[in-house]
Order: C-alpha cells, then structure tokens, then sequence
C-alpha cells in the first residue's frame, strides 16, 4: 500500500536539477520535491509521496488527513493488544 502524508513547507530552496523543499512532518524534517507544485510558497501544507509533493492542500485537510492516520494508527495497536491477549 502506498501512502501520501502531509506536512508544511518551512523552507523552498532552487536547486540546478529541481525546485525543492523543506517540510516538516510533526517534527520530522524531509527534502522535498516541488516540481509538480510550482505554484508552492513557505507555509503551504502538500501531500507528500515517495519525496515528492503531489497537491497542495488548506490547513483543514491536512489536520483531516492527519486526524484519519492517527486514528487508523490507534485501531492498529488496539488489534495488535488484541491478538497478543487471545494468542
């Protein structure tokens, strides 16, 4: 399964080969390709997939976003709390 993660954009930097970003994903700080998002300024959120933005997205959607990975995350230690009671 692949997974897009969104974070926001702290530094933008143009590098000869591309147009490339800082992001931080909670803490967590990444290089970032900007090529598809030309349009990308210091303080946008993007959706982030294999070290390359796809989309830029509102502050609302990010927070969505990251709310539904988190609780995906929480139902994922639940069933493994469960398997280890039952086996």
């Amino acid at each position: 399964m692949c997974l897009a993660v969104p974070g926001i954009i702290i530094e933008i930097t143009q590098t000869p080969a591309a147009k490339m970003g800082k992001v931080d994903f909670g803490g967590v700080f990444r290089e970032v390709c900007l090529e598809a998002v030309p349009e990308a300024e210091i303080g946008n959120y993007v959706i982030v997939h294999a070290g390359f933005a796809l989309n830029i997205l509102s502050e609302r959607e990010a927070q969505e976003t990251l709310d539904a990975l988190r609780e995906l995350g929480d139902i994922e230690a639940e069933l493994l709390i469960n398997e280890s009671e039952q086996g």
